[in-house]
Formats: structure tokens, C-alpha cells, sequence
């Protein structure tokens, strides 16, 4: 089915590069990981959906593209970790594969961000598969959700403007974990002077 092909590749894909495989992968926005999730569970569901090479096409520019505009909030490094915003991507390409119309896209990153925004990022290492098996299960049901009508409300970070829901996220992930990435650090480097 479509939730478990996509996390089957995806995770496989992410755990082998941070295994390191050193085959290439396309990047989103400067990162592997990121790549990963824009595409492969985009290119499962076109397969699951029996789309024509156009709507892949299509899918695949929408995925990077709304990736890319999202992190164009956080700048160059964050504490937010980016799976969240390549699983919104993802979702959002995945909607569009099953004939979601532009309402449900936004419901669609409107469940993403109310669900994802937050995760750390701590560094590049293993553990970077797992969270990008949760941002590819995040984004399928996401998706599945707002084919169904099911949608986030306008609470918390989330906003009627799908815009300013975005810059919300871009403002959690650059002012709002500055001390959450100079803990991150602290901690670190603490772990590294005691080995």
C-alpha cells in the first residue's frame, strides 16, 4: 500500500546514506535527507496512483517547490529539523496525485505544520532515517486526511493565510529555537570532552 511503500523506500534510502552509501541522491534545499523525502514517496504514489510522467513531473516540482519556499524562512541553519518541511512538500505532491484541488494542498501543510514543527535537529547520523520515516508517514496520512475533508484548525501556530502559518514555522525554527540549537551544541560538546 502507499504509507508502507513510501516508508520502505524512503527510511531504506536515508539509512543507507547515513550508513554511508555513497551513491548520489538529489538534494532539497542542500540536503540528502531533505532529497529523499521530496521525491521518493512522491514517485511511490505516482506509481500507486497509475499517474502519467506529466503529473510525476508536475508532483515532483510542486514537492521541491513548496520545500524550497519553506525554507526559505529558516535560513541556511536551524535547530528545526527539515523533514518537516520536505514531508510537507511531499503531502502536498501526494494531495495533488490524488486530484486535490489547491483548498486541500493548503489543508494538507496546514496538518504538517501543526503536526511536525518542532523536531530537532541534532546533527546528521542515523537517527536522521527514523526521522524521516516519520515525516513520510506524517505527510501520507496528512494527505489521506485532507482528501477526507479532515483538516487542522486555525489554532496555535496555524493561521487562516496559509502564508503566515508558513512564516509562523520560519519564526519557531530560527528565533524561537535559538536556545533549543545552543543547548543542542552544549550538549554536544559536553559528550565530545568526556570520550
Amino acid at each position: 500500500d502507499l504509507l508502507n511503500n513510501a516508508l520502505i523506500w524512503a527510511k531504506a534510502a536515508s539509512d543507507a546514506r547515513m550508513d554511508g552509501c555513497e551513491k548520489p541522491v538529489m538534494t532539497n534545499s542542500g540536503s540528502g535527507n531533505q532529497g529523499i523525502t521530496v521525491i521518493l514517496p512522491v514517485v511511490v504514489a505516482a506509481e500507486r496512483f497509475g499517474s502519467s510522467r506529466e503529473q510525476l513531473a508536475r508532483a515532483l516540482a510542486l514537492s521541491n517547490l513548496i520545500a524550497a519556499h519553506i525554507h526559505y524562512y529558516l535560513g541556511h541553519l536551524s535547530a528545526l529539523c527539515g523533514i518537516l518541511i520536505a514531508g510537507t512538500g511531499s503531502a502536498s505532491a501526494i494531495t495533488y496525485l490524488m486530484g486535490g484541488n489547491y483548498e486541500q494542498v493548503v489543508n494538507t501543510i496546514k496538518t504538517m505544520c501543526s503536526n511536525l514543527t518542532g523536531m530537532m535537529c541534532d546533527g546528521a547520523k542515523q537517527g536522521c532515517a527514523l526521522k524521516v520515516y516519520s515525516g513520510v508517514s506524517a505527510a501520507v496520512q496528512a494527505a489521506l486526511l485532507s482528501m477526507r475533508g479532515i483538516k487542522t484548525n486555525n489554532d496555535g501556530i496555524i493561521e487562516d493565510d496559509i502564508e503566515k502559518t508558513i512564516r509562523n514555522v520560519g519564526l519557531i525554527g530560527t528565533a524561537g529555537m535559538e536556545q533549543t540549537d545552543r543547548t543542542i551544541l552544549e550538549i554536544m560538546t559536553q559528550k565530545e570532552g568526556k570520550n
